[in-house]
């Protein structure tokens, strides 16, 4: 039996071929130019080095502060929705069922958490994002469809409630305030020893690239979005980094993605307003880094590299959130063990039956935390990019931009 996926990529190729003839070129000189001349150069050697560096230094740093390596989830029922635009999930279909491949971790990363002995866990994750192409055609250099995050989840063992969510908001901002202060401690940490490794083991490749690393010094500087949009506008992130001569720096409090907290979200009597979210009240935070050009010390402008966030726990604010963001209708309603309305709410199901599980004490099961993902493709480009490395494809043996080829031929 003729292999259906099969024939329509040979269609395609067949296409794509007839367009290089047509255009006085050839298969094999595509291939060439785009695939073979990179693996055999310099350029990209020098960054798979510096890349082995980099995340073998992740790993080992989460292993030693206690946290647990957690399996790769490539599909599920449900992904991370996302708040910027993408063209859509892609889907599998197996064994009669529908599956979603996976934009991030978020979600396996919180349930792989239920565990109290589990400090957290961390993943090196795939993520598949269709992301849209430049409507100029003009080559944006961070963006691949296809890439690599280091994800980690970090429990924080608050033991807060509703009750103590709605009606001690100075007790749980001042809690608030010190998990984020010791998520962000963590990156920062983390960043720190991976990139004294790449200083250590990677100098000569360093070079090559004609770049430098600035060792980061704790605390990195920090600036709040809301001022940052309000004095620059969209550019507030590269203008923010021209501020400060420090290489790695923070953005906080950005308003985002369903699951970074915001608190208060619930009130007694409903929900806040929209006019009363504010940087100060969204605990989340974005790494952002510009390399430095070794022999003119001169910086690129400031790329981000790591999202996070304190996350949200409540099983109420959970669901509004998710309904407030579109991503389900309407709330889900639990009987004898079942969900009723299961068919409305999709994938998102077993996920909000998980949050709503209580012990025999009626205590919330699903863990508090925090976390982040930092782009690995990213954070190599953000660091790397210079007088020899100025694509994000410079950096990867099949980089997938979106802004790059019209055919992906590996």
């Amino acid at each position: 039996m003729e292999d259906k996926a099969t024939n329509i990529v040979g269609q395609n190729l067949f296409g794509f071929q007839a367009a290089l003839q047509e255009a006085g070129s050839s298969l094999e000189e595509h291939l060439d130019k785009y695939y073979l001349n990179n693996w055999m150069g310099e350029t990209l050697y020098n960054a798979m080095a510096i890349r082995t560096t980099f995340v073998n230094a992740m790993h080992q740093f989460l292993a030693d502060e206690g946290l647990f390596n957690l399996e790769r989830v490539q599909m599920s029922p449900m992904t991370d929705p996302l708040a910027h635009d993408v063209e859509h999930v892609p889907n599998i279909h197996y064994k009669g069922q529908l599956y979603v491949t996976t934009h991030s971790m978020i979600y396996s990363k919180f349930m792989a958490c239920f565990n109290p002995r589990i400090k957290g866990v961390f993943v090196d994750s795939p993520n598949i994002r269709l992301e849209i192409e430049s409507p100029d055609r003009v080559q944006r250099g961070k963006y691949l469809i296809d890439f690599s995050q280091m994800d980690i989840e970090v429990r924080r063992n608050r033991g807060i409630g509703l009750e103590e969510y709605l009606n001690e908001p100075d007790r749980v901002r001042k809690v608030l305030k010190e998990d984020m202060e010791k998520g962000m401690d963590l990156f920062e940490r983390l960043i720190i020893h991976s990139m004294s490794r790449i200083l250590e083991k990677n100098e000569k490749e360093l070079n090559a690239l004609g770049v430098t690393i600035e060792l980061p010094e704790r605390p990195f500087p920090r600036f709040l979005c809301d001022r940052a949009k309000e004095k620059y506008g969209r550019d507030y992130e590269i203008k923010s980094g021209e501020e400060t001569d420090k290489q790695f720096f923070w953005i906080t409090g950005i308003l985002r993605e369903n699951y970074d907290l915001i608190y208060p979200y619930l009130k007694s009597d409903g929900k806040v307003s929209i006019p009363e979210i504010t940087s100060e009240t969204i605990y989340n935070y974005d790494l952002c880094v510009k390399s430095i050009v070794r022999d003119s010390g001169q910086h690129t402008p400031a790329l981000e590299i790591l999202s996070g966030a304190v996350r949200e726990w409540i099983h109420d604010a959970i669901v509004e959130r998710l309904i407030d963001n579109r991503i389900i209708p309407c709330k889900p309603v639990f009987s004898d063990g079942n969900i009723t309305n299961i068919n409305e709410i999709g994938g998102y199901g077993p996920f909000l039956m998980m949050t709503a599980k209580k012990d025999s004490q009626s205590r919330s099961l699903f863990p508090e935390t925090y976390g982040g993902g930092i782009g690995v493709e990213r954070t190599l480009y953000a660091i790397l990019r210079g007088p020899v490395l100025d694509k994000i494809d410079n950096i990867t043996c099949f980089g997938k931009n979106p802004d790059s080829h019209q055919l992906y031929l590996f």
